[in-house]
């Protein structure tokens, strides 16, 4: 009896239901696409960076160079001067990318070989988001070729 009633509510209920519409395929809406602009703060970067001489972007590139060759590479080379850096692009990408300023400078490693450093600051790119971080390479020493060829990928 109990199965029966439950049968009944069932049938009761899909044929009360509105019956389904077909499709029409033959009218078809036409939507138009909406450009939106980016704001003008191009989603809440400032743009503003340290510039490519500053002692807390050479700091850290010096101090991770050593880091890497230590670490990773079981070599005890080091950057022993750093100088005449110079910008050599920002936002060049454009001003909806993330900023970036773009950097060249020379260097002497420890084994008295001139080598140039490049490198660019990025915005956001800190501990998480927060701050500025930094990309760089170093001629003749990208090893595992992250920025291969010649530190092109880390270049405008």
């Amino acid at each position: 009896m109990k199965s029966f009633a439950g049968a009944c509510a069932i049938l009761a209920a899909v044929a009360t239901a509105p019956a389904a519409m077909a499709a029409d395929y033959a009218t078809t809406t036409t939507y138009e696409a909406t450009v939106v602009e980016p704001a003008p703060f191009y989603r809440g970067f400032s743009g503003r960076l340290p510039a490519c001489g500053d002692s807390g972007v050479i700091g850290r590139i010096t101090s991770a160079f050593a880091a890497r060759e230590r670490g990773y590479w079981g070599s005890d080379l080091a950057l022993e001067a750093v100088g005449h850096p110079r910008e050599i692009g920002y936002r060049s990408w454009g001003p909806s990318f993330v900023p970036r300023r773009f950097c060249a400078a020379e260097t002497v490693t420890t084994d008295r070989r001139p080598r140039r450093v490049f490198y660019e600051i990025i915005e956001g790119d800190g501990f998480a988001g927060m701050g500025w971080g930094v990309n760089w390479c170093v001629t003749g020493l990208d090893r595992h070729r992250a920025f291969a060829p010649g530190c092109k990928m880390v270049r405008p």
